[in-house]
């Protein structure tokens, strides 16, 4: 009889892939095996249930369980539209959360990016769900040690770069503080979505919403792709970037956003790019309805996946003539 279900407890191979209840079963991403045995890993995925430093609506600590359980249907079947199921070509594991007391907020830094520093030691990428979107900050600490200077291909509302004095925990303000610690190089550097008011870029390239809208998935890509060319990229996906039709479980939802088809297809065709680590940050499911917010995030987190398994050799399938 073959295998069926827990996969997260009782898959022995990383890239084991076996029939699952959508509707039950242990919710670690995509069914992968909990673990934090990093032999043999390419991904890692993990969570950083933090949300104390958001400027309006609380409850995205609740972000990684709930793209986590929205995972499930995807994990049913091989990846759309690219035609093949890139946990046959990655090995990804669920390592669980970073631990954060939440009595000392004034550690999280130092906790998340001992938590990157630990799990970057490997050959293994991360691929991490927030939290609120100042989690990105210790994360890029941890991987610009690694790295050096970053592309930061940053989807968002917010351009995240108000004024920042080294000291506060804003989910508004980190960029700025990490572009003036070297972690990102802002020449280098694209944002995507953007549509609310800052009085300067920073450096930083900016794709508004309304010019998305305007010229579409492809122009936007073509920005992308010249601006960070071949460097080392980190992607942060904040889900307010969408309009809160297609996101409304997040923080600071913002009118006028792309919709989720747009940012998938913009995500889909950025094979080229040279990404060394992810996160998808502010999912509050308790501002969700029928898990809209935590689907598109979990959508996002997967195809992701897709774009590493295709510069590592996976090939996406030929649908033939008749599908277009």
């Amino acid at each position: 009889m073959p295998e069926q279900g827990e996969q997260p407890f009782l898959a022995e191979e990383l890239n084991t892939h076996w029939p699952e209840m959508t509707y039950g079963g242990a919710l670690s991403f995509l069914r992968r095996r909990y673990t934090r045995n990093l032999e043999g890993v390419d991904v890692v995925v993990s969570g950083i249930p933090f949300d104390a430093a958001t400027s309006n609506r609380s409850g995205a600590r609740g972000g990684p369980r709930a793209i986590r359980a929205a995972s499930t249907g995807l994990a049913e079947l091989g990846s759309f539209p690219f035609g093949f199921d890139p946990l046959r070509t990655l090995n990804v594991i669920d390592y669980g959360d970073c631990f954060l007391d939440f009595g000392y907020p004034q550690h999280v830094v130092e906790a998340v990016e001992a938590h990157a520093d630990e799990i970057l030691t490997s050959d293994a990428s991360m691929l991490t769900f927030g939290g609120d979107h100042f989690v990105t900050y210790p994360l890029l600490r941890a991987h610009a040690k690694k790295y050096g200077p970053l592309s930061l291909v940053h989807f968002d509302a917010h351009s995240d770069t108000w004024p920042d004095d080294g000291e506060r925990l804003d989910h508004g303000s980190m960029f700025l503080r990490a572009a003036r610690e070297g972690l990102i190089d802002p020449s280098r550097s694209i944002q995507i979505g953007i549509r609310t008011d800052n009085e300067d870029t920073h450096g930083f390239t900016i794709v508004s919403s309304p010019w998305i809208h305007e010229h579409g998935v492809l122009a936007t890509v073509e920005h992308i792709k010249r601006v960070v060319g071949t460097h080392q990229a980190y992607l942060t996906f904040d889900i307010d970037c969408l309009d809160p039709a297609f996101a409304p479980g997040t923080g600071t939802p913002v009118a006028g956003g792309l919709s989720a088809a747009q940012a998938l297809g913009i995500l889909r065709e950025l094979a080229e790019i040279n990404f060394v680590g992810a996160d998808v940050v502010e999912v509050a499911p308790s501002y969700d309805h029928a898990e809209i917010t935590a689907i598109a995030g979990a959508t996002v987190a997967y195809d992701y996946l897709c774009l590493l398994a295709l510069r590592a050799g996976g090939e996406p399938k030929d649908m033939g003539p008749d599908f277009f």
